[in-house]
């Protein structure tokens, strides 16, 4: 098998990926994957010196304090005697007690063998070690010894040729690299060892406990440092630094491998050309599809990491039953699932839930593909045998952060559970509530609270029990917010008389001109059509033909959920177009007549009674009409996106899309207070700005729509919608003029 290493270095993040193929010419595949970002360095292989903080007997074990953050964590078995020996293993009525062999406050060296991982310190060792290519140097210790990852012939010509070249001081580890290496190598690696050594010694003796002694090499240096000399094909590197420090270091130990290195100057960036940026995007899934048709699910706990196996769509072939079907998926999965436990670099314990099989030599046949898979891998593993249900329980050693667990955190809704509260939880624990706030709150006719507008359309749905409620507290419940609140979210944000909680709450008011996305026919009414703002919702009259076109309409009349609104003519739309008459048109409708691009949550709003929310026409406008700026007291409430484009482009997405006074941009002119306190005061954002063609709104411009038979305002008490989701809005409640004199309307 041939290994290529690919080297990326940016400003802040190092990456190294291996790829491997059987042969150089076939095709090579993502095997691992390592991250490393600035201020988190693996700490792996650091010495340091440092000082016992804490002895626990009851835990046969010492927090040592070696400058970090956390304490590291000290096992009696990894405790050094004086004399450098290892001493004897506590739990067989064997050695001695922890607090014999060191006290607190005592300085010792310590080398960090595993990463603090989420809660816990970094593991720490008193057998300090100094790795090269093919040796691992053991200033305490004494001997040699060789991998056991090796064969056995192999071992046994490496032990010889070092024994006879290695004459002390300290012992050696032949490492797995080794194979295939000559005595030369070993003679040269083996000065270069004590050389580190000795600097090692010096710098202890200059510094002060807690203190870094010796730093591990760079992360693409210790990947490269472990590959085979008969595996090495080349490696790729984009950052000149990197290149230099490779090749410097196989100069010292595999000047052979010098040539094999490369550094990268293309245009194109170094992970893309491979197709490495596509597997580490992989290791974020949660679903593996097989080429069968099979697919694996990884689930990750606190306690260990399941994997299922699917067959999927996989049905089998040929004449084979459902046994075979089962093993050829399950065979395949094997292979898989040691891939992806080593690019995502998965430790710990590991449950792996293969298909049910019947027969012994198919899981037979299975656990072997598994083992073979796991030969490939340089993490020490121990599988157990399969269980009769199809369960392989197995542990692989984990010494850092794998990729998914530094490219992402932990979702900051649900905290990692992975679910949140349902709208309809919501909705009925915000019924209970609202409740408790009018018992709290005698004095206030209404309430404002801020919810998701999911949540908010059910409770404004008829039978949500928002009507029973409020007829029972004498109160009145209006609600405002956007998408970008937590489902959760149920806040009281005012609270007062009848009328200024109104005039907050309502998004528009009658004879406001809007641009709005029509999204879909009315239920009812064939010649009608919806355009939606978050959970509001507004039905355009006569606009069944401009579906999935932007345009510009006049609010009628306004409820608490709903609005009703006609099509402005042609003249004064963003962009004259012909409406879709069907779907076999000639293609030059659709998203294209949008307009002028005044962002995602509607462009313009105007009204005939002068209130234009900014721009200088806006403020001319305003000074003569009848309502100056800053007529009411309420603070402002900018629904639009604070920080969208008025020129187009989408609303950032935080809460100030259309809830509170939150997110509204620093510096708004007071001007503009007028109109941008409502909610939803535009159709998607508050553009606010008046028809640049003529500076003024066009009082007379609106198609005249036909007052219906019957009127909401007739009906009983109990008839009255609160929810216009189901469409039905009664047309007798348009307010079709909105006067000097006509501020009190809602």
């Amino acid at each position: 098998m041939k290994k290529t290493i690919v080297v990326s270095a940016d400003r802040g993040e190092t990456r190294v990926a291996v790829l491997e193929a059987k042969t150089v010419k076939s095709q090579r595949e993502v095997a691992e994957v390592y991250i490393e970002r600035r201020g988190g360095r693996s700490l792996v292989g650091n010495i340091y010196l440092g000082k016992i903080d804490n002895v626990l007997p009851g835990m046969e074990a010492a927090f040592v304090d070696i400058g970090l953050g956390r304490n590291g964590f000290l096992h009696v078995d990894e405790i050094l005697l004086p004399d450098g020996q290892q001493a004897p293993r506590r739990g067989r009525g064997q050695g001695r007690r922890i607090d014999e062999l060191i006290k607190p406050k005592q300085e010792i060296l310590v080398q960090v063998i595993k990463d603090p991982i989420k809660s816990k310190g970094a593991r720490l060792s008193m057998n300090v070690t100094i790795a090269g290519r093919y040796l691992v140097y053991a200033p305490n210790g004494s001997g040699v010894g060789v991998s056991r990852r090796l064969a056995d012939k192999e071992r046994e010509r490496l032990r010889r040729m070092v024994g006879r070249t290695y004459e002390g001081p300290g012992g050696l580890i032949v490492r797995t690299a080794a194979h295939g290496a000559k005595k030369t190598d070993f003679v040269r690696e083996i000065a270069y060892l004590h050389r580190l050594g000795d600097v090692l010694e010096k710098r202890k003796q200059g510094v002060k406990a807690p203190s870094l002694v010796f730093q591990e090499q760079d992360l693409p240096v210790r990947v490269l440092r472990d590959v085979f000399l008969n595996e090495f094909d080349k490696a790729v590197i984009d950052d000149p630094k990197q290149f230099d420090r490779v090749t410097s270091f196989f100069q010292r130990t595999a000047p052979e491998l010098v040539d094999g290195v490369e550094l990268y100057e293309e245009s194109k960036p170094l992970f893309e050309k491979w197709d490495i940026e596509r597997a580490i995007q992989s290791t974020l899934g949660q679903r593996i599809d097989l080429p069968s048709g099979g697919y694996l699910i990884i689930d990750y706990t606190e306690a260990l990491t399941v994997i299922d196996v699917n067959s999927g769509s996989f049905t089998g072939r040929g004449k084979g039953g459902l046994e075979e079907t089962i093993t050829r998926v399950n065979t395949e999965a094997a292979s898989e699932v040691v891939r992806q436990l080593r690019l995502r670099d998965i430790g710990g314990i590991i449950v792996i839930d293969f298909i049910d099989m019947a027969r012994g030599k198919n899981r037979d046949k299975v656990l072997g593909t598994l083992r073979s898979a796991l030969d490939a891998d340089k993490s020490k593993s121990y599988l157990v045998e399969i269980s009769p249900l199809g369960l392989v329980e197995m542990t692989r050693q984990n010494i850092t952060d794998g990729v998914r667990e530094i490219l992402t955190v932990k979702c900051p809704t649900c905290s990692g559970d992975g679910v949140v509260l349902s709208a309809q939880t919501v909705a009925l624990e915000g019924l209970r509530k609202m409740r408790e706030f009018a018992a709290e709150d005698k004095d206030s006719e209404a309430f404002l609270i801020r919810v998701n507008p999911k949540v908010a359309a059910l409770l404004n749905h008829a039978d949500s029990g928002l009507l029973e409620l409020e007829k029972e507290t004498g109160k009145q419940f209006h609600f405002e917010g956007g998408e970008a609140l937590p489902i959760s979210n149920f806040e009281l944000i005012e609270s007062g008389d009848r009328k200024s909680i109104e005039e907050r709450a309502l998004p528009f008011r009658p004879e406001e001109e809007v641009l709005v996305t029509i999204e879909e026919p009315h239920m009812y009414n064939a010649d009608d059509a919806i355009a939606r703002i978050d959970s509001y919702i507004i039905s355009v009259t006569g606009a069944a033909d401009w579906v999935g076109e932007r345009r510009m309409v006049r609010i009628e009349s306004v409820e608490r959920a709903a609005a009703v609104a006609s099509l402005l003519p042609d003249a004064e739309q963003p962009e004259r177009s012909q409406p879709k008459k069907d779907d076999s048109g000639d293609g030059s409708g659709g998203s294209s007549r949008g307009g002028r691009g005044r962002g995602s949550r509607g462009g313009r709003n105007r009204s005939k009674n002068g209130r234009q929310s900014s721009g200088p026409a806006a403020a001319t406008e305003t000074a003569e009409g009848d309502d100056p700026p800053g007529a009411r007291s309420e603070p402002s409430r900018n629904r639009g996106s604070a920080s969208s484009s008025r020129e187009g482009g989408k609303p950032s997405g935080d809460e100030g899309t259309f809830s509170g006074h939150a997110g509204e941009p620093a510096g708004e002119s007071t001007e503009s207070a007028g109109d941008s306190r409502r909610p939803y005061v535009d159709a998607e954002e508050q553009a606010g700005a008046v028809n640049p063609d003529h500076g003024e709104a066009s009082p007379d411009a609106a198609t005249p729509v036909p007052e219906p038979a019957s009127s909401e305002a007739d009906l009983p008490e109990s008839e009255k919608s609160v929810n216009s989701r189901r469409f039905g809005l009664r047309r007798g409640r348009r307010r079709r003029g909105r006067g000097p004199d006509s501020n009190a309307e809602s």
